[in-house]
């Protein structure tokens, strides 16, 4: 046991001392906030203020395009040429020139000129309106009301409630979708700390380091070492990063949520005074969030996610996944003496793992599907399929029975793979092939 603790010393020491490691263990935090904050940014800037120049000689849009707190129409009279000078002469950031032909289905006939690039959102606010009122003015011309049609549409807010097996309701928070992201990181991180040990079993193989490590300690313990060498650098690596993250979201968060929480406070302070008293409240009162519902109902939905059991068994699992196939990995790389001879045994070992992602593609439209149940309990695709689930209401002796059944496994497989890498590790200058592995599989001493 003594050989085995030097052996996961010098793992931890090597890669902690390799500079990529610290770099990406700081930059990786950076990176995945710093694109977040970039999406949230680019999302507030398609909001700049716009002050639109409209020359309609249409008739059809005068007075009519609605404004909102970032959008300002001015019509303006006369020719083309005249409205383009009043772009260039005073502080409009666009003109919009609708020709006359507009409702015959003119080409071209209504053009957007800007000083500065229009954001998307802009643009499509301006179609959606001006597509409104054509709409509204061909049922007039059809002698159709629009009000009609307008009163006779009605929006359907549809709130999911579970009901437990004592009869119990409660709302359906859990956001089952947000699993895909646990379920695809949990892909990324088995395989690339797997592949750790991969690359540094066969670095050794190939360097002939190993002839002289295996004089002093048994194959076993040389490759039981590495696997939880890496494994213990693994989560010191994942747990900084998600305390950086953390910290950087913090800051994020109060930069740009800080609305966002505010209104969503507010909101459910609404709802529960007219859930309170019902008819009674005077509804013109309160504020409109009508705009904000689905964001406001998807931020309150993240925050009811319990994040401290999705990291707890996001750890376990990551432990467990990576065990379990860092002890094939390890058995691989002793066999092989480059990576290219590699490739006809990496494709048995990627296919379940890709399975799993496949499965978890498949919880967003079907969450209780008994492939999902299954998946989550065959240690080949339970790390990436039971965490996909786990931010839902899946039932602890479910997770228990998974978790038994993988650490199970990796045992097996450690046994497995110990007797291919106490061969496979000292062989050299030979292709090694499925009928190699088996025979080193059933070989006794």
């Amino acid at each position: 046991m003594s050989k085995i603790g030097l052996i996961i010393g010098r793992e931890v020491r090597a890669k902690l001392s390799n500079k990529t490691f610290i770099v990406m263990t700081l930059l990786a935090p950076l990176l995945t906030v710093g694109f977040l904050g970039l999406m949230i940014y680019l999302s507030a800037s398609e909001k700049t203020e716009q002050k639109v120049l409209v020359l309609d000689e249409s008739h059809l849009f005068e007075n009519q395009l609605p404004p909102n707190d970032y959008i300002k129409f001015s019509y303006a009279k006369g020719k083309l040429d005249d409205a383009v000078k009043q772009l260039i002469d005073n502080d409009y950031t666009c003109l919009l020139w609708v020709a006359p032909n507009l409702v015959d289905g003119g080409a071209g006939t209504t053009t957007l000129r800007y000083k500065k690039s229009p954001g998307f959102g802009f643009q499509t606010y301006l179609k959606s309106q001006m597509e409104k009122i054509l709409y509204e003015e061909r049922l007039r011309a059809n002698n159709i009301d629009p009000n009609i049609i307008h009163n006779a549409k009605q929006n359907v807010k549809l709130i999911t409630e579970k009901v437990a097996d004592n009869g119990s309701i409660k709302d359906d928070s859990s956001f089952s979708q947000i699993g895909f992201v646990p379920g695809v990181l949990m892909f990324a991180f088995v395989m690339i700390y797997g592949m750790m040990v991969f690359r540094s079993v066969m670095e050794e193989k190939t360097n002939r380091i190993v002839e002289v490590i295996i004089s002093s300690v048994r194959p076993f313990e040389l490759m039981m070492g590495k696997i939880i060498g890496v494994a213990f650098v693994g989560l010191l690596q994942f747990i900084a990063m998600g305390l950086i993250s953390m910290l950087l979201y913090s800051v994020l968060s109060v930069f740009f949520l800080k609305e966002i929480n505010k209104n969503l406070e507010l909101f459910t302070q609404q709802k529960e005074l007219v859930n309170k008293h019902g008819t009674n409240i005077d509804l013109s009162k309160l504020q409109n969030f009508d705009e904000q519902k689905e964001t406001l109902d998807l931020v309150a939905k993240i925050q009811n996610i319990n994040f401290v059991k999705v990291f707890v068994f996001f750890i376990l699992y990551f432990v467990g996944g990576y065990l379990f196939y860092s002890s094939i990995l390890a058995a691989i790389g002793s066999a092989v003496d480059s990576e290219a001879d590699s490739q006809q045994f990496m494709f048995p070992v990627m296919l379940p793992q890709l399975a799993g992602y496949f499965l978890a593609i498949k919880s967003l439209m079907s969450p209780d599907s008994p492939a999902l149940f299954w998946g989550s309990m065959i240690p080949f695709t339970s790390p990436i399929v039971m965490m996909t689930r786990i931010a839902g209401d899946v039932p602890y002796w479910q997770i228990i029975v998974s978790l038994v059944i993988l650490y199970s496994s990796f045992v097996g497989m450690a046994w497995l793979a110990a007797k291919i890498y106490r061969t496979g590790v000292l062989m050299y200058g030979k292709k090694t092939s499925w009928r190699e592995l088996g025979k080193w599989l059933f070989y006794r001493n």
